[in-house]
């Protein structure tokens, strides 16, 4: 075994309805498929149905279960609970909502409208509990037990510039994860979070570094384990988050970047740039001023001792 293979016994998600925003393409298709060979039923949500039929159709093909697809604009409420409703029509109940649908711009913010800014935190916050309130108002009402995950970001702890509409976002809806962790654990329902780090995905990693620009700024630089991560680990985690192998998981943020963002907390961490040369240069001179401040404290014990 090893970390580009799955994880979980095979059937450790039969009889599971689980709903992925942004599911058709990226990191919720990787996620989505893993899902539906550990048996689970998908249905998958954005706003391209075209993308999302060819996807369902290659999920299914691949591991002969249903994948149920369905356009919706997670910003529009109307939309969500009507998507709800059609899943359930399908499958006669949702037990998993995983909220992956996300937007981003890397741009200095004054270059940004604030229809810009709207677009990013809208489908990111608005979208995120959009869905999750529609779908916590159905399990509740049914007194049915529940699982939300949603997809972070090492920032909405830190912040970061260039990116600070999603910080906002990712920001709250890291708040929202811990704040119904604890408010709705009483109906049945669990949520938690994945922060992941560097997980390239061609369309997204296209948009957000193109040109040169994914070369001149390779993420696996950044990456104490020297490499980006695989879709499958994180597919790994997404599964292990949604099964009830995790039942007593709860309000939890998991980062997953390899210790990523970890590297970049440390105030001397760039001293990893350092040669080798360059140590020992630094290392000698470390002695030569550690030799002489002894053979001073020597002399001044030796004066003392003649009581000069």
């Amino acid at each position: 075994m090893n970390y580009t293979e799955g994880m979980l016994r095979e059937g450790a998600l039969k009889g599971k309805t689980i709903l992925i925003t942004g599911g058709g393409t990226g990191l919720g298709r990787s996620m989505g498929e893993y899902f539906s060979l550990l048996g689970a039923n998908l249905v998958i949500t954005s706003r391209r149905l075209e993308v999302l039929e060819k996807t369902a159709k290659e999920m299914s093909e691949a591991s002969e279960n249903p994948v149920l697809p369905l356009a919706c604009d997670v910003r529009e409420y109307d939309q969500v609970e009507r998507t709800i409703a059609a899943a359930k029509e399908k499958f006669g109940k949702i037990d998993v909502l995983l909220n992956n649908a996300a937007g981003n711009f890397v741009s200095p913010t004054e270059r940004l409208s604030h229809r810009a800014f709207d677009t990013v935190v809208d489908i990111v916050l608005k979208g995120s509990y959009n869905f999750t309130l529609a779908m916590g108002k159905d399990w509740i009402e049914a007194k049915q037990p529940g699982v939300v995950m949603n997809i972070v970001t090492t920032y909405a702890w830190t912040g970061s510039g260039y990116v600070v509409p999603s910080a906002c976002a990712k920001a709250g809806v890291l708040a929202m994860t811990r704040s119904l962790a604890v408010e709705w654990a009483k109906y049945g329902i669990r949520l938690n979070a994945i922060a992941p780090g560097p997980f390239p995905t061609e369309g997204a990693w296209s948009r957000l570094m193109p040109g040169n620009l994914k070369k001149k700024y390779d993420p696996a630089k950044k990456v104490p384990i020297g490499r980006v991560g695989e879709h499958q680990e994180l597919a790994n985690l997404a599964a292990y988050l949604v099964s009830d192998f995790s039942a007593y998981v709860n309000g939890e943020v998991i980062t997953i970047d390899g210790g990523e963002w970890l590297k970049g907390a440390g105030e001397f961490n760039m001293l990893e740039a350092i040669p080798e040369e360059l140590w020992d240069a630094m290392e000698m001179a470390r002695k030569k001023e550690s030799s002489k401040l002894k053979m001073m404290w020597a002399y001044f014990k030796g004066m003392r001792k003649l009581k000069i």
